[in-house]
């Protein structure tokens, strides 16, 4: 038996159709998120719990990430340092150019954009786990039937724990990415501590060190809103948790890369 040969146009409008789905799904969540946060953003209802659950998320959340901040750090500060030496090595350059080239990429894009990203995966699976294991053992339920603003609760202190330590976790990761630079030169002998510091110090503007804080600030946002939405939306099972996990990593991290291609773009002007 031949079969019916399929109309030019139907493929066509079932691409249409799961367009428009993907649309709505996308504008459906968009929705429910900024719901959601018009509820976290509120005045806490009790000031000195506030206070408290900040301050122990700024343990959890911002001092626990301070080692993997430096170490990785350190490394890439390294790595920079020899690839600038080897991609930019001329007699007709300066020898202080490959310091102001590790500056200038330190500063600009992986104290604030890639150390964001790391601690999307680190930071963001953390927060979606712990509410979505809340959220699937009814614990969320039972604040909620106490009148208690479970949003508010849970995702308020997250979210100002880690805008508050990650300016610091910035400056951490620029003196780190500087001390690996420093090191590589020193025990390689690529370059001499002398040249790299005067590169360091080329024309050094102070509005960039901003520039990293205040995307910084923007991406500590992103990690733990987002992060909380998915966890706070699950439903189900432990299984629910995991996938709600990755998905607010990769979520997270589309949406730090988009906001850093505009706040470069507003900044840097």
């Amino acid at each position: 038996m031949h079969k019916t040969p399929a109309m030019p146009g139907t493929a066509h409008r079932l691409h249409k159709s799961l367009e428009r789905k993907m649309i709505l799904g996308s504008i459906r969540t968009f929705g429910s998120y900024l719901l959601l946060m018009s509820r976290v953003l509120s005045r806490p209802e009790r000031w000195r719990v506030f206070y408290r659950s900040t301050v122990r998320e700024i343990f959890t959340l911002g001092v626990s990430s301070i080692p993997i901040v430096l170490l990785i750090s350190f490394f890439i500060g390294a790595v920079i340092c020899i690839q600038m030496k080897v991609n930019v090595e001329s007699p007709w350059m300066p020898k202080f150019v490959v310091g102001y080239a590790t500056r200038e990429v330190l500063l600009l894009e992986f104290s604030s954009s890639i150390m964001c990203l790391i601690l999307a995966g680190k930071v963001g699976s953390n927060i979606t786990s712990e509410i979505g294991t809340m959220r699937v053992t009814q614990q969320i339920d039972a604040l909620e039937t106490m009148g208690v603003n479970s949003a508010n609760f849970l995702i308020l202190p997250k979210i100002t724990a880690l805008m508050l330590i990650i300016p610091i976790l910035v400056v951490f990761s620029i003196a780190a990415g500087t001390a690996g630079a420093f090191a590589i030169g020193k025990f390689t002998g690529i370059m001499t501590p002398e040249d790299l510091m005067v590169g360091l110090q080329y024309e050094f503007q102070q509005w960039y060190v901003w520039c990293s804080v205040i995307k910084s600030l923007a991406f500590a946002f992103i990690i733990t809103s987002v992060s909380s939405f998915y966890g706070y939306r699950v439903s189900g099972g432990s299984l629910e948790v995991g996938k709600a996990s990755t998905n607010a990593v990769v979520s997270c991290s589309a949406l730090i890369l988009f906001a850093d291609m505009i706040l470069t773009q507003l900044l840097m002007q």
